[in-house]
């Protein structure tokens, strides 16, 4: 959609006006710039910060060696990932939350990029470092970490959702912010050697239709994967972002398994078995299903279906400047392929209007989204709506537990509802 495509939306129920023209064309993008109390000192009083030297023009700054690896300056400081100290018995076995309130774009800082444990993050160098491949086999093989470096190397760019991300909402609202609701999730760049080129150095026989992976920590966390999985786009990786992974994020060699819930990303990974048959561990049985309303289970529920949610506004990003131009933004994403569209309600759902994706969606990766309107004042329930290339349309949570009820915690897909108040801030409610 263009500008002058643009300008032509109506207003939506609540009376926010989506002219994109009106804003520019009234002078309102120097206002921006200056926004609130700054706009009020543009209009008669001198504001210091601009006719008044500032201490940090008056001296030295720190020097190149100051920080040989770069950190976020102070003013970012909030900037991090949490936990929620109730979730788990112990931080060992736990997870914490990717702050994607705070962050734009689609790549995930290996910094804030969430933990997910079942024995704890463990130290292993490079030197030590060993990948076994055997089973229904030509060829056993054992893979040094330099060995791995000489094969044709590729570089992808995934997102990592774990299955439990929004669990914690079938019941109802519970957490009040996109951190702790969505943020069990993280999109980075990664670099290594195709599965797929290990097993056919290895040479897979006839029979082997699964691989059961294995990691070197004391949990292994033991993983069965159909071999079709195993050959298409599976990648054994020892870089994200361009660096070496970080020590809780499987340095130096983990697993990706593209779309597919984040337990199977195996990390530290020491094993790949072919086999005849899935060799299920005891927690993959007893804790990765889905349990439906009357007892049953949903087995082998891999894949993670199209997602949304708007990031800011949101609880922990709420509005501060006041009515007039507003940015809504949020990040969708399908384990089934790329996002084609994605649609925001500020009404709870009744009418919606198309966001513009930053850049074109890529399969099992996030798309960043953007919707922007002149904000009234006028209280919202913010939605978002994701589509994905086969033409599956995320669901409400109602339309998800009509179909499985409410004693899952496990794949979790639903529509999330901020109420944007007139103040500015946010809180998470359901809407019928």
């Amino acid at each position: 959609m263009d500008e002058k495509e643009r300008a032509t939306l109506p207003a939506t129920d609540s009376g926010l006006a989506l002219n994109r023209r009106n804003f520019l064309r009234g002078g309102a993008a120097a206002g921006a710039l200056v926004a609130g109390a700054a706009a009020a000192k543009a209009e008669g009083t001198p504001d210091p910060l601009i006719t008044e030297k500032q201490p940090w023009a008056t001296g030295w700054g720190d020097g190149v060696d100051a920080t040989p690896y770069g950190l976020p300056i102070r003013f970012e400081g909030d900037v991090i990932r949490r936990n929620v100290e109730w979730l788990t018995a112990d931080v060992i076995s736990s997870i914490n939350f990717t702050p994607i309130h705070a962050l734009d774009g689609t790549i995930t800082p290996a910094g804030c990029a969430f933990e997910r444990h079942h024995s704890g993050a463990i130290e292993l160098a490079k030197e030590d470092y060993r990948l076994m491949i055997h089973g229904l086999v030509d060829k056993p093989l054992v893979f040094t970490y330099e060995d791995l470096e000489r094969f044709p190397r590729v570089n992808r760019t995934y997102f990592l959702e774990c299955a439990a991300n929004t669990g914690m909402e079938w019941a109802g609202a519970q957490l009040n912010g996109a951190q702790f609701t969505h943020g069990m999730i993280h999109n980075m760049e990664y670099s290594g050697v195709t599965l797929r080129t290990l097993l056919e150095e290895a040479g897979v026989k006839p029979e082997g239709k699964w691989i059961y992976v294995e990691g070197a920590d004391a949990s292994s966390n033991g993983r069965s994967i159909p071999i079709e999985k195993a050959l298409d786009d599976c990648l054994v990786a020892f870089k994200a972002n361009g660096e070496a992974l970080r020590k809780e994020h499987g340095y130096p060699v983990r697993l990706c398994v593209p779309g597919w819930e984040g337990n199977m990303w195996v990390k530290w990974l020491r094993r790949v078995e072919v086999t005849d048959q899935a060799v299920e561990s005891r927690e993959e049985t007893s804790k990765y299903t889905d349990t439906l309303a009357d007892g049953t289970s949903r087995k082998w529920t891999w894949v993670m279906d199209a997602k949304s949610v708007v990031t800011s506004p949101s609880p922990q990003s709420p509005i501060k400047h006041g009515k007039g131009p507003l940015v809504i933004t949020g990040l969708a994403w399908s384990g089934r392929g790329a996002i084609t569209a994605v649609d925001v309600s500020i009404d709870g759902g009744k009418t919606w209007t198309e966001a513009r994706l930053a850049a074109p969606g890529q399969k099992m990766a996030l798309t960043r989204f953007y919707l922007d309107i002149e904000w009234d004042g006028s209280e919202m329930l913010l939605q978002s709506r994701a589509t994905d290339e086969t033409g599956y349309v995320q669901p409400t949570k109602k339309q998800l537990r009509d179909v499985r009820g409410e004693n899952s915690v496990y794949h979790n897909n639903c529509i999330q509802t901020w109420w944007v108040k007139e103040n500015g801030e946010a809180e998470n409610v359901e809407v019928s």
